[in-house]
């Protein structure tokens, strides 16, 4: 019963034993290969989405940037030259509030020269009036002699010409005794102020005629001076509004200026942070690309090489002596049966150990020369435990 059953298990032959070590190594390369290829898919694939991810963010930095920079340099014109037209017009308001105090110290000269003429003016009109209304009305005599004090007074007046002066003096010296020893009967003398009348009446249209015209100057001049002022402050006015729009405006500028500077400092560390992220990214996607191709040129050379194991255990020949020989071993007779298959047996497997070190030690694969120690190893010992 236990040689029937030792010789139902010797049907696996060691060396077959061996080969389905190899083709179970060779399944498992395969599908680490082909797992190891889905996962770098994955990677690449991550590699490939971030990369043109950070490109897209870089470009569109630099593109922002350029904007950034543009609407920096735009604001600071801008400012600059709401600057010089503020200063404008800082100059013109300060021109026109000085055109207008003169104006009004010239004014104030004018109104005061003009009162102190229409003074005179007025003061000679009323004199003129009374000095004529009295030498209408009176007759020349003793009695009145005391009136004349009318006419005297005109002497007296700035305004009154030196030839009218001249023809009072004469009109008061045309009496030199009547006033004392004319006779009692005589009340009057012919009263002889026909000329000088004629005299300070064209004196009295002349003083009029002038204060109107003084009048009409000087209401010229006020409109003039009101027509001046009303004009200076409308453009100061007009100026100040204009100062006050282009100051709120240059403080909006100068803050967009601000904001830009601000937006681009942050846009530009970003920018760099995403290049030097692309830039590591794209060495690390690299370097594993590589690992990538490294491993998976080894591991199709380590398939080949255990491949090419399985076919030198399979050959026709070591085939074929393995099946003739190695199932009757399990039946024959003690020392010499062992003999027969160590000397038979262990050839193949040498050849193979040796090979796949071989292989081990040229593509430096930790693999193969793992592989080569275990098919180093006696396949018949577990055969001998059966026996």
């Amino acid at each position: 019963g236990l040689v029937h059953g030792a010789g139902r298990r010797s049907t696996v032959t060691p060396v077959q034993k061996v080969i389905e070590l190899l083709e179970n190594m060779v399944n498992k390369g395969k599908e680490e290969k082909h797992t190891e290829q889905v996962q770098f898919a994955a990677y690449k694939q991550f590699c490939d989405d971030t990369t043109v991810d950070k490109k897209r963010a870089i470009k569109e930095a630099e593109e922002k940037i350029e904007v950034l920079k543009a609407d920096i340099e735009a604001h600071t014109a801008h400012a600059a030259r709401l600057t010089k037209e503020i200063a404008g017009h800082d100059d013109d308001i300060a021109t026109w509030k000085g055109d207008m105090h003169a104006a009004g110290k010239v004014r104030e000269i004018e109104k005061a020269d003009y009162d102190a003429m229409h003074k005179d003016y007025s003061e000679s009109v009323d004199a003129l009036m009374r000095a004529i209304a009295v030498l209408k009305k009176q007759a020349y005599d003793r009695k009145q002699a005391n009136s004349l004090a009318q006419v005297e007074r005109l002497k007296a007046l700035s305004l009154v010409p030196v030839q009218a002066k001249r023809a009072i003096d004469l009109f008061l010296q045309q009496d030199p005794e009547g006033l004392e020893v004319s006779a009692p009967e005589a009340a009057g003398y012919e009263f002889r102020s026909h000329g000088i009348i004629e005299v300070l009446e064209k004196l009295h249209d002349k003083f009029v005629d002038e204060r109107t015209a003084l009048e009409k100057a000087e209401m010229n001049s006020k409109h003039a001076h009101e027509m001046l002022i009303q004009d200076l402050t409308a453009q100061t006015e007009q100026a100040t509004t204009d100062r006050g729009e282009k100051a709120e405006t240059k403080a909006k500028k100068l803050q967009a200026k601000a904001d830009a500077e601000g937006d681009l400092q942050d846009t530009t560390t970003t920018k760099v942070a995403d290049e030097k992220y692309l830039s590591e990214l794209t060495a690390t996607c690299e370097q594993k690309a590589s690992d990538f191709e490294s491993r998976q040129q080894l591991r199709a050379e380590e398939i080949e090489a255990i491949e090419k194991a399985i076919e030198i255990l399979s050959s026709s020949a070591v085939k074929g002596n393995a099946d003739k020989y190695l199932p009757s071993l399990v039946q024959g007779r003690g020392a010499a049966l062992a003999q027969l298959r160590a000397g038979r047996a262990i050839a193949p497997q040498e050849r193979v150990a040796e090979f796949l070190r071989a292989r081990g030690e040229s593509l430096n694969s930790r693999v193969l020369s793992a592989l080569a120690v275990r098919v180093a190893d006696d396949p018949f010992a577990k055969v001998k435990k059966m026996i």
